[in-house]
């Protein structure tokens, strides 16, 4: 299997694991909902032995029936917290709010912050910009009910892994150019944010089984739609990029996003925006996720938590 001698080796063993139980990864499974089942399934099994102690609630978003949200709260509550907006992953066409449930708790309990999970609609089905629509609304609801949550609204980040990284970004740029809530900081985890395939590492990463070149162009030409990509389905092809809120960024060295988001952290350097690069030598997509007691994989989380405590205090 190419470039396994790259990875670290403490997460070596889950990925041969998976390719095993899944061969030729998940973009094998040519039908789109049997994917997701078994994508959700995985999920589940990697939940943390000891499940996290927050308190969720579900809701529906007013005014925008198909968009649905899962609330969570520390379990001890005293001042007005700061708030979390996680947009889960998938590559655009998979994932949920169930399926991305004990990450989003874990941000809950370890930062001591409200957390507001979308439930955002999915390609094939609902190409752009349905996702992008369904996340700007889910955090237009959850600044208006700022009060009720006892959330701080001036104290409000972003977070998505992969394709709820790209949404992050590009929910970002809508606000700043469109109007909406004022956003305290971005965390876009290893994201998705070039339809063009065109880096070095978008060529390399070909059949490691996690997240690859072919799954990629399929995920990006479902998500698309046969429309052309502007700068909020690709935030990548953004020509400004001043005004966005300070940004971490995360991506391992074996990660098909590699290229283009240390591209993307860069031209958020040179554009004045503070921003927070880690590029993880031997973490492949969803490494953290998949083996989450490795090393490396504590390591990661470790400083994602630390950037958002410190942003949000």
């Amino acid at each position: 299997m190419p470039r396994t001698d790259l990875v670290d080796a403490q997460l070596r063993p889950a990925l041969e694991a998976r390719l095993e139980a899944v061969p030729g990864g998940y973009g094998a499974i040519a039908d789109i909902v049997r994917r997701r089942a078994v994508v959700e399934a995985m999920a589940a099994g990697a939940e943390p032995a000891e499940p996290v102690a927050v308190h969720r609630t579900d809701h529906t978003v007013n005014g925008h029936p198909q968009v649905s949200v899962r609330v969570y709260h520390p379990t001890e509550v005293g001042a007005a917290l700061p708030g979390i907006y996680y947009i889960h992953g998938g590559g655009m066409v998979q994932g949920s709010v169930a399926g991305a449930d004990a990450d989003a708790a874990i941000l809950c309990a370890q930062v001591q912050a409200i957390v507001v999970s979308v439930e955002y609609r999915l390609a094939p089905e609902h190409p752009y910009p349905a996702a992008l629509d369904d996340c700007r609304a889910g955090l237009a609801w959850m600044c208006r009910n700022a009060a009720e949550f006892g959330l701080d609204p001036a104290r409000v980040a972003i977070y998505g892994p992969s394709a709820g990284g790209g949404l992050a970004i590009a929910t970002a740029l809508a606000v700043r150019d469109q109007g909406g809530p004022a956003l305290r900081f971005l965390m876009p985890i290893y994201p998705m944010i070039d339809d063009r395939n065109d880096t070095p590492s978008s060529h390399e990463i070909i059949d490691l089984g996690m997240w690859d070149r072919a799954t990629n162009i399929e995920a990006w030409g479902w998500y698309l739609g046969g429309r052309p990509a502007d700068q909020y389905a690709a935030p990548a092809r953004a020509d400004d990029l001043t005004g966005l809120p300070p940004t971490f960024i995360d991506v391992g060295t074996v990660d098909l996003f590699r290229d283009e988001d240390i591209a993307f952290a860069q031209r958020l350097m040179a554009a004045g925006v503070p921003t927070e690069l880690h590029v993880h030598p031997g973490a492949y997509h969803g490494a953290k996720a998949l083996v989450p007691d490795a090393v490396l994989s504590r390591r990661i989380l470790a400083l994602r938590l630390d950037a958002l405590r410190r942003a949000l205090s």
